[in-house]
């Protein structure tokens, strides 16, 4: 431990986050964390990396440092000490997921509190059978929302499946596509016409989906 390090509350939100969403870049952690630069926030993370509490890979390349809690970090904060897997072929739509995130908070005007990620709605079950859950969830002016990042086109079925349980469950349900997936947005257009409740957002639109935080 170095002399005069302390942590202070927000080593405290940058483990929460990194446990709840199995890892970040330093990006998210810039403004989940509410550094007021990317300078600010890189040596602080170097302190916690130094530290033990955080720790950093490189998964893909051109992908900037995945930021995961170590042993340590997880013991300090009391979370599940069960080694989170990454898997290489579900980054590109995590670190998209988390991008969606930020938007929300920043359309929606969301505390962190406010959203549920996936794997929070996965340990409330346990070891009961595992089931489909959104990316994440979260409520604002008395409404319950949830959000389907889709790089890729499902099978019909289990689309099909998805949407009609959302429909069940929340009262709105956004999904989140890029615009060259024609076929899947086709899909999703026809669903709405019986689910109401289904609203489209296009990802790296710049008129509504703004990345350049």
């Amino acid at each position: 431990m170095f002399i005069g390090f302390f942590l202070v509350e927000r080593d405290y939100v940058i483990f929460k986050e990194l446990d709840r969403w199995r890892f970040c870049l330093g990006r998210h952690l810039k403004v989940l964390a509410g550094f007021s630069g990317e300078r600010a926030c890189n040596r602080r993370l170097k302190v916690l990396l130094e530290a033990g509490y955080i720790s950093r890979k490189k998964m893909l390349y051109g992908v900037p440092y995945l930021y995961s809690l170590t042993h340590r970090g997880k013991m300090l904060i009391g979370a599940n000490k069960r080694k989170d897997k990454l898997r290489i072929a579900q980054i590109p739509h995590d670190i998209t997921a988390l991008d969606t995130a930020i938007f929300c908070i920043s359309k929606y005007k969301l505390a962190l509190s406010d959203i549920q990620t996936e794997k929070q709605l996965h340990s409330r079950d346990g070891f009961s059978t595992r089931k489909h859950y959104p990316d994440f969830v979260f409520e604002s002016n008395g409404k319950k929302y949830c959000v389907e990042v889709e790089l890729s086109l499902k099978p019909a079925d289990r689309l099909n499946d998805i949407i009609k349980h959302n429909y069940e469950a929340y009262d709105f349900q956004l999904f989140f596509v890029e615009k060259c997936h024609t076929k899947l947005i086709a899909i999703l257009k026809k669903h709405m016409l019986k689910f109401s409740n289904i609203k489209i957002h296009y990802l790296h639109d710049d008129s509504k989906f703004d990345l350049n935080y």
